[in-house]
């Protein structure tokens, strides 16, 4: 009975497993685009920018190089990236460490990296190209069209293959590249906003200007046949850098100082109370040329933490408007995107490329996105998408974009390029 019973159990077994169903092989697939010569055009976002600074691990990890090494299961060709020397690169780079505050405190948090500036990273290496990541920090879009940038922009004057002639255009078009990547646009608006808007007189581009010079970008860079994939801007305004600082960041522990403070702004109409208070900003368009905070107006993660807690910032001396983009100006700054937003996918429309949707990514990611089991968010430092400036993605991140760029090329081109595993790239680096 026991010989039977065995022999059912595999007959019902063998029967189990021969009605699976049968699961088709994943057949990487270019579709209709050829990625045997790819070019990636873009700011730092593209160079692989991060933790303040452009340095080796991070350039790796970068989308571009992610794409490429997809790519190469496709029939794509080499990729070489402007790599820096070490870890530490151009910049400034920030890495989770312990510190001490102005009150005696210490905690973990973003401090410097060690180390010293290898002078070799600024030197000029173009005559090692031609280098096919073009990612250049700080690039706006009319830059890439201009000729001698690389005078005027370090990072892009180390890899130029002329640095007092040559644009990134060019470099690029003398690839003859038969696909290209386009993620360009938010350095005509992230200057102004990390400024605390224009008191720097770093003035946003004007959708108008943006619309021409992209045009043109896309008219030379498609001239010669390339298939490609463009990306839209981010809501900037949307990123750590700019939602980390609360805007009640004056805690207030001892009720002597609430008195004195209601006594002082008395006539301003200002109040405090113990706890967590709106901080007092500098506002010219205001009574006194200052007013408190409201949760409309974004303190920028650049702010001073120890001029609070020790200096009186926030309380008795308004935080300066540098380190606070008002209301009106984070509505000026969205309507802006917008704008690029609405150009970016009209053009990529009309001519038929891949487009993503990264402001919607990065939009989702704020209510988190899960990745087999992993949930990641835009919260500074805990999230695993941005680096430690707020504003540039970990490797994680750019795995996330990685995948959204992927997921267009193949419904745009009908091709089957295999995407990378997210969780097989770290987020912040913890001690």
């Amino acid at each position: 009975m026991k010989t039977l019973k065995y022999l059912a159990f595999l007959l019902i077994s063998a029967g189990i497993l021969s009605c699976e169903p049968a699961i088709d092989d994943f057949e990487p697939n270019q579709g209709s685009a050829d990625f045997s010569v790819y070019v990636a055009l873009g700011n730092s976002l593209t160079a692989g920018y991060a933790d303040g600074a452009l340095y080796k691990s991070a350039q790796q990890t970068g989308y571009p190089v992610m794409l490429a090494a997809q790519f190469a299961s496709v029939g794509g060709g080499a990729f070489k990236v402007p790599y820096m020397l070490d870890e530490y690169g151009l910049g400034g780079r920030r890495v989770l460490g312990p510190s001490t505050n102005c009150l005696g405190v210490t905690s973990l948090g973003p401090i410097m990296y060690p180390g010293t500036l290898n002078p070799a990273n600024a030197a000029w290496i173009g005559d090692q190209g031609p280098f096919q990541n073009l990612g250049v920090p700080g690039a706006r879009v009319s830059h890439l069209l201009a000729p001698g940038y690389g005078m005027l922009n370090p990072y892009y004057g180390r890899f130029a293959s002329n640095p007092t002639t040559s644009s990134v255009l060019a470099d690029a078009l003398a690839q003859s590249p038969t696909f290209f990547s386009l993620w360009i646009g938010a350095n005509d608006v992230l200057g102004y906003s990390t400024s605390g808007g224009d008191n720097c007189g770093d003035s946003l581009t004007t959708p108008e200007a943006f619309a021409l010079y992209y045009g043109m970008l896309l008219d030379n860079l498609l001239a010669g046949g390339a298939k490609a994939v463009v990306a839209n801007i981010p809501d900037v305004t949307s990123i750590p850098f700019f939602n980390t600082v609360p805007f009640a960041a004056l805690v207030l522990t001892d009720q002597a100082q609430v008195d004195g403070l209601n006594a002082a702004y008395q006539a301003l109409g200002f109040t405090f109370q113990l706890g967590p208070n709106p901080m007092v900003i500098q506002d010219l368009n205001a009574p006194a040329g200052m007013r408190q905070a409201t949760p409309q107006d974004l303190i920028l993660l650049t702010i001073p933490q120890d001029s609070i807690r020790c200096a009186g910032w926030g309380s008795m001396k308004p935080v300066p408007h540098r380190y606070v983009l008002d209301a009106l100006e984070v509505t000026k700054v969205r309507n802006t995107i917008n704008a690029f937003n609405l150009a970016i996918e009209a053009e990529a429309d009309e001519r038929g490329l891949a487009f993503v949707d990264a402001n919607g990514i990065l939009r989702s990611a704020e209510s988190g996105l899960v990745f087999d089991g992993v949930t990641l968010n835009t919260a500074f430092v805990s999230g695993g998408v941005f680096s430690l400036d707020g504003v540039h993605l970990t490797p994680k991140g750019n795995a996330v974009v990685a995948n959204a760029f992927i997921d267009a090329i193949n419904a745009r081109f009908g091709a089957s390029v295999p995407k990378v595993v997210v969780n097989d790239y770290p987020g912040v680096a913890f001690p």
